[in-house]
Formats: C-alpha cells, sequence, structure tokens
C-alpha cells in the first residue's frame, strides 16, 4: 500500500526570498498526477496532531511560544522563517501528515510518502535551518508509545546533505531508535551533533562513490540494528546542481540512491515512512523530477 500525505498549507504564502523554494510543493502532486505515478486516491490530507504527539520530543515551553508567536527575535532567526500563524499551522500540519504516514505504513505494511517533512534540525527546545518541529522524530516517539508496541527498533535513515543535528541530539540517549546520517562534511550544520552512524563526505563526492559508501553500509545496519520501522530523508541537495549541497551526485544517481534504500526495506518487508528534505537547484525542474523519482520508485515497488 502508498500512502502520501499533502495539503495546501504546506506552500502557504512567504516573503519573496522563501517562495520559490515553496514551488515544490504545488508542482510535484500535480506532476505525479499528471504522468499518472501516483492516483488521486492515494493523497491524504493531513491535519495538526494532538498536542501530546509533539510534545513526546519538544518540549512544552519552546512549543507553547512557537505556537503564540514568542519566540526571541534571535530564536526566530535561526528557524530561518518570519513567524506567522500560518506557519505554525504549515509545520504542525507537515508533522501531522508523516506522523499519520508512519501510523498507515506500520499498519500495512507498505509505504507512506509526505511531500513535504523532513525537519530534522529541530531540537527539543528550538528550531533551526528552516525547521521548526521534527518530524520524523514526532512518528518515531509516536510508533514506539503506541499500547499495542508492534514497533520496538526503528531505523533513520538520513541522506539529506545537512546532518540531522536535531534528530540526533532527541534521540541520543534512546536506544530503540538507531540515527544514521550520510552527509556533506563541511556543510551545514558547522557544529554537528552526534548520530549512532555518521558517515560525512568531502566535497564533490560522485555518484560512484556515494553509492559504493551507501551499499556497504546500509545492509550492515539493518543486520545489526533489526528495525521493525524505516524513516528515510531523502533530499535532493545532493545534487551536483543543488547551490548549497557541494556533492555531486547526477539525478540518476539520486534515483539509484532511492531505488537501493527503497529496494532494500521492500526485500527485508520493513514499512518505512519517506519525507522529502531539501532542495535548492536554482531550476526548479531538477528539484521537482528529483523528488518525483522518489515516489516513482516507491509506486514502482508498492504500487
Amino acid at each position: 500500500m502508498l500512502s502520501i500525505a499533502w495539503a495546501p498549507c504546506y506552500a502557504h504564502p512567504l516573503p519573496d526570498n522563501h517562495r520559490f523554494p515553496m514551488l515544490k510543493y504545488e508542482l510535484l502532486p500535480e506532476q505525479l498526477l499528471r504522468e499518472g505515478t501516483v492516483p488521486q486516491s492515494a493523497f491524504f490530507e493531513p491535519v495538526p496532531p494532538p498536542e501530546a504527539d509533539i510534545l513526546r520530543v519538544h518540549d512544552a515551553g519552546y512549543y507553547g511560544r512557537l505556537r503564540v508567536g514568542e519566540l526571541t527575535r534571535q530564536a526566530e532567526r535561526a528557524t530561518g522563517f518570519p513567524w506567522s500563524p500560518a506557519l505554525v499551522l504549515r509545520e504542525t500540519t507537515i508533522l501531522g501528515g508523516t506522523l499519520e504516514g508512519a501510523r498507515r505504513a506500520q499498519a500495512s505494511g507498505g509505504v507512506a510518502l509526505n511531500i513535504a517533512g523532513g525537519t530534522h534540525h529541530a531540537f527539543r527546545d528550538r528550531g533551526e535551518g528552516f525547521c521548526l518541529l521534527n518530524d520524523q522524530a514526532a512518528a518515531a516517539a509516536y510508533l514506539l508509545a503506541r499500547p499495542e508496541r508492534q514497533v520496538r527498533r526503528i531505523l533513520i535513515i538520513d541522506l539529506d546533505v545537512h546532518q540531522g543535528n536535531g534528530t540526533a541530539a532527541i534521540f541520543e540517549h534512546e536506544p530503540r531508535v538507531f540515527t544514521f546520517s550520510m552527509h556533506g562534511a563541511r556543510n551545514y550544520p558547522h557544529r554537528k551533533e552526534r548520530s549512532d552512524l555518521d558517515l560525512p563526505l568531502p566535497d564533490g563526492t560522485d555518484d560512484a562513490a556515494y553509492l559504493a559508501l551507501l551499499r556497504d553500509t546500509l545492509p550492515r545496519l539493518l543486520a545489526q540494528h533489526r528495525p521493525d520501522f524505516v524513516f528515510y530523508l531523502a533530499g535532493v541537495d545532493v545534487l551536483a546542481t543543488d547551490k548549497l549541497g557541494h556533492l555531486s551526485l547526477s539525478r540518476d544517481g539520486c534515483r539509484q540512491r532511492d531505488e537501493y534504500v527503497l529496494g532494500l526495506c521492500h526485500r527485508h518487508r520493513l514499512p518505512v515512512m519517506v519525507c522529502m528534505g531539501g532542495g535548492y537547484s536554482p531550476r526548479i525542474i531538477d528539484i521537482v523530477e528529483a523528488h518525483a523519482n522518489t515516489f516513482r520508485v516507491a509506486a514502482d515497488l508498492w504500487g
């Protein structure tokens, strides 16, 4: 089974310097429907979750200040976004989409994808790097807290070009969640946290080197940690065209990355929740097509 979370507020209006990156949230679902990769019935519109689901991984004080717009100017600048009620709705809805997607994927033994999500720079007590609430962390904590306890161990595969510092910090002392981040060594954040496994990559890493390292690493992680559920952050800021990434993957190399990760999960019959993460290529077609490939791979495997 394949489910996709998308809501109109994902692309809510922002100041001019933020509008271009938001276009993908409108164009990607249109592209997937136009080409017939997924039917309209695969989409569901998420809603903000109960506060308790957010507070499993975020401090009540921080969330309370965020909700009513009482962040300090310094804290607001660190997020990269100007505060507004629409922004809070967007962030809580994204988190709700990942949480509901994870529930659906676990129930069906299949895959769910969020058109947005992957807000891995959000810590328990603060946001940064365009991330205010950590959607994958909240969804992982939700699965572990469910009374039937069908999920006992979780693997988070973070292949965004930036280290998942917030996620690593949130689960630093949680042995049931293994955090794996493969990212640009010299990229943001400049002060890295410690994931359970970090693989920092030199600038200019190409398809062959990237895929060889991934193929050497991921089967061992599955064998050692034996997860019941996988979260996959499929950032496309690894592309050579990305203005912030500094790696050198081609669009085909990025697709091969998705084929390998999702194919391995499928073969091991692991339910998986996928979030899109970053993508900052100057041409919007490069961003949308690379993200669309992730959905095409998932549809081929689970469709």
